[in-house]
């Protein structure tokens, strides 16, 4: 048997010379509440570092409309918690008739734990075909703590 070790691809780079989707061209984005100095466009653009915080506690919703019917591949959200203790749950779903009906593409619960568990990156390969509507959406504390949901990347290929 031949073997030979190889590094690891770097989290920047995409397989297959797979993209980002440039979602300030691709889409137009709907949310349920940001907080002033962490608008929404924060977790959505290539190299903004601040990410998107709701301006109220509770379950709140990113939706992004694409401009045409997309082909999804990748999916890759970003979550950070410095403070509090506490499990949140985001639902991923999609839609392909422009939001009148949604498909459940995940539905992930993560603990987070600091300083220990401050950071939560899921990424996932998906098979999606004429994706009108992207949706997340976030329930920061499963118990219902008077946390607020906050994203520090969300971007799609």
């Amino acid at each position: 048997m031949r073997k030979q070790l190889i590094p690891p691809t770097p989290e920047t780079v995409r397989p297959h010379g797979e993209r980002w989707l440039d979602l300030e061209r691709a889409a137009a984005v709907e949310v349920t509440s940001e907080e002033e100095n962490f608008p929404v466009e924060s977790a959505l653009v290539s190299g903004e570092t601040r990410g998107w915080r709701a301006a109220i506690p509770g379950t709140q919703t990113i939706r992004l409309v694409f401009d045409q019917p997309q082909r999804l591949r990748r999916i890759s959200v970003v979550c950070e918690e410095h403070e509090t203790t506490r499990t949140q749950e985001f639902v991923l779903r999609g839609s392909s008739d422009g939001g009148r009906s949604f498909r459940e593409i995940v539905r992930q619960q993560w603990n987070f734990s600091p300083p220990e568990t401050v950071r939560e990156l899921q990424e996932y390969q998906v098979e999606l075909s004429d994706i009108t509507v992207l949706e997340l959406i976030i329930t920061p504390d499963i118990s219902g703590g008077m946390a607020r949901a906050s994203v520090n990347s969300l971007r799609v290929s």
